[in-house]
Formats: C-alpha cells, sequence, structure tokens
C-alpha cells in the first residue's frame, strides 16, 4: 500500500480584539509591526526582517534557533508572497519554509478580519503541506498560537 511522505493539515487561530479592525490590519501589514510580532520570542533570533506589503510583494523572515531548543544554532527561513490584499479585510501569502538550505514545509495563510460592535476578531487560517523532516502540524500550530500571542500585545499597545 502507498504511503504519502506529505502530511497536509490545516489549523485555525483565533484572537480577538477590544480595537477597531484597522488598529488590527495595521499590525498585519506595517512591516514596522509585524518584524514586532514576529521577533517576540525567547526561543529564536530574528535577524533578518523583509517586507513589501503589496499584492505579488515577498516577505522574507530568518531566525537562528536558540539554546533551548531541539535544533540549537540552525537557519529557519520564512520566503513568501502576498496574493491578496483587501484593506481592513484580508490577507492571503504563500510561503516556503527551509531549515539551512532545505525546504521542509510549504504553506497558505489566510488572515481574515472579522467586525462586531465593540471588538474585531482575527481568524488565521495556516494550510500546510509537511515534508520529510519537517516540524510538523502539532508545532507549527503551536508557533501560530505564540505569534498571535506576541500580535496580541503589539496591538494593545496601539
Amino acid at each position: 500500500m502507498f504511503e504519502p511522505k506529505v502530511v497536509h493539515a490545516t489549523c485555525v487561530v483565533e484572537r480577538t480584539f477590544a480595537k477597531s479592525p484597522s488598529v488590527v490590519y495595521a499590525a498585519l501589514s506595517d512591516p514596522d509591526k509585524v518584524r514586532r510580532w514576529m521577533s517576540g520570542g525567547s526561543s529564536s533570533d530574528l535577524f533578518d526582517f523583509q517586507c513589501d506589503f503589496v499584492e505579488g510583494g515577498k516577505q522574507i523572515v530568518k531566525y537562528r534557533m536558540g539554546p533551548d531548543t531541539p535544533i540549537a544554532g540552525a537557519v529557519i527561513t520564512n520566503e513568501g508572497r502576498f496574493q491578496q490584499i483587501v484593506a481592513g479585510e484580508r490577507i492571503v501569502t504563500v510561503s516556503t519554509m527551509k531549515m539551512d538550505e532545505r525546504i521542509f514545509s510549504a504553506s497558505q495563510v489566510t488572515y481574515e478580519l472579522v467586525n462586531s460592535d465593540s471588538e474585531t476578531r482575527l481568524v488565521i487560517t495556516h494550510q500546510g503541506a509537511f515534508f520529510e523532516g519537517s516540524d510538523g502540524p502539532e508545532r507549527r500550530e503551536h508557533g501560530w498560537n505564540l505569534l498571535a500571542d506576541n500580535l496580541v500585545s503589539v496591538v494593545e499597545k496601539a
């Protein structure tokens, strides 16, 4: 029997903010704010960040993993492109993630902002294909939850 080598998985991470959609959207689209919520964490060091926030624009995020991780010293690169941007409503990206020079996953991420009377709900949907030697769906979902928590602190300071 054929066993697929690629694991496909979807995770959904949600956060609710007592802020307007424009404030939450700014934290997702302003490169300085994006760098802040992507770099918050003690397990890695963000040492390269590039962001051209336009449809078709590229975003590159490079981390060096910390000594308290299973892959201490490894360089992780996430390289993506913005596929669709609807100001204040939605951002869709596609990306690959690699360790050193080996790609170990490919993803589509959709950020959706849902406005209600006094708050904004952010829904982050990560759809991933995980190749041999990848971090896998569980670790990636854990990572998205950490990033969403970092995002909360950036939005709350706005």
